[in-house]
């Protein structure tokens, strides 16, 4: 299982290096070019946001004992990932002066206000994309730990019902040496009274031998 996740791993290391690359080339690029090299780290990206979710999922089945590690692993991913997406959204908006002049004139001063503009709005989404993973991280840990209470829960149960059925053989066993020492305790009284009732026979047979020898005499 880990095996899988170092690999994912190591893919997301080489691609998230080609982002950074093409990212930092992008507000130097005008046109056609431009646009080529923006749609291309879009599709780099969204294969990023794949991996992350298949690191995700790999590391769900890990046992809880040994999630930690990769929990913390996938955390630090995650801030990277954000990290590029905020990076691409700064390299879109920084246009370069022909582009800028030609999107928003000659007005140096217009330019740098919708410049400001467009900074502060995407400084914006960053702050609701970092809330939003914020939240998301919480949703997964929230699961995590469901997940964990739901194998305890599991595991007492099991433990209940071996107890239950150690119960019942005990039961079981004991209502059979409850029957034993019932007839046992019969043969004990039958015996008793059989030995009453030759002890009687023997003193009656004893009596009358006496008897009848003293009358003869």
């Amino acid at each position: 299982m880990s095996s899988d996740f170092e690999s994912y791993e190591q893919d997301f290391a080489v691609l998230t290096a080609e982002i950074t690359g093409r990212i930092g080339k992008v507000p130097k690029l005008v046109g056609d070019e431009k646009k080529q090299m923006v749609a291309n780290v879009e599709k780099q990206l969204e294969e990023a946001r794949e991996l992350l979710e298949q690191m995700e999922l790999e590391v769900r089945e890990i046992p809880p004992q040994s999630r930690g590690m990769y929990s913390s692993r996938m955390r630090s991913y995650k801030q990277e990932m954000g990290k590029l997406e905020a990076d691409f959204k700064r390299s879109r908006i920084a246009y370069s002066d022909e582009v800028r002049n030609e999107l928003l004139g000659d007005d140096g001063n217009s330019s740098e206000n919708q410049r400001a503009h467009l900074l502060d709005n995407t400084e914006r989404l960053e702050r609701s994309s970092r809330r939003l993973e914020a939240g998301y991280q919480i949703a997964v840990e929230t699961e995590q730990i469901g997940q964990e209470m739901l194998e305890n829960l599991s595991h007492d149960r099991e433990k209940i019902q071996r107890a239950r059925e150690r119960l019942r053989e005990t039961d079981a066993n004991l209502g059979k040496s409850s029957r034993i020492l019932t007839g046992m305790l019969r043969r004990i009284i039958q015996n008793r009274i059989l030995i009453v009732v030759l002890a009687v026979i023997i003193i009656f047979t004893t009596v009358m031998a006496i008897f009848f020898s003293v009358r003869g005499r």
